[in-house]
């Protein structure tokens, strides 16, 4: 546990957005950082526990933050930060598609949105922690490596077949044959 109270230490004497936030905080009320900060996190578990709406908050976690660091990761002369906020995108991605095919389920489970913000959170750690680039490496590549053949010939055979239904569309002013069509 002194590891991770030392990276928690560690990261409230960095400066960012979070921190200037606490800091900001501790002069109007006091506390220190390290309380405000362990109070932030209490309130938002509790809130993915009981609160109407988690599922948004959860969203917003994995969203909002990587989004900004993406951001400023294109903005950076440094590539390795893209490659880092690209690796998440992926596996967010990937994750929201398998979501979207389990929802139904897994949302009934009681503590499904805080292992959902817990797993965001993994993938967008920083190195060496980060979840998305260890899933990358152990998941994601070696089946993208194995498949992806075959998995453009058929995306060029559907891209192939969007573009003749265009032009088909625009040849036939709009109609697509179908009955009543001139």
């Amino acid at each position: 546990m002194d590891g991770l109270s030392q990276r928690v230490e560690r990261f409230l004497e960095q400066r960012n957005l979070v921190t200037d936030v606490l800091g900001a905080l501790e002069a109007k009320t006091g506390l220190e950082k390290r309380y405000l900060a362990a109070g932030a996190v209490t309130l938002l578990s509790l809130y993915l526990l009981f609160g109407y709406g988690a599922s948004l908050l959860c969203n917003l976690i994995g969203f909002v933050y990587p989004a900004y660091a993406s951001i400023k990761a294109i903005e950076s002369p440094s590539k390795d930060d893209d490659t880092v906020w690209l690796t998440y995108w992926v596996v967010y991605a990937l994750f929201g598609l398998a979501e979207f095919f389990s929802d139904l389920l897994l949302s009934w489970f009681p503590f499904y949105y805080v292992g959902k913000c817990a797993f965001l959170l993994f993938c967008m750690a920083p190195r060496p922690w980060n979840g998305a680039l260890m899933l990358y490496q152990r998941v994601v590549r070696p089946l993208f490596l194995r498949h992806h053949g075959a998995v453009d010939r058929i995306v060029n055979n559907l891209s192939g077949r969007a573009l003749d239904a265009a032009a088909g569309i625009t040849r036939n002013g709009g109609c697509l044959q179908a009955p009543g069509c001139l």
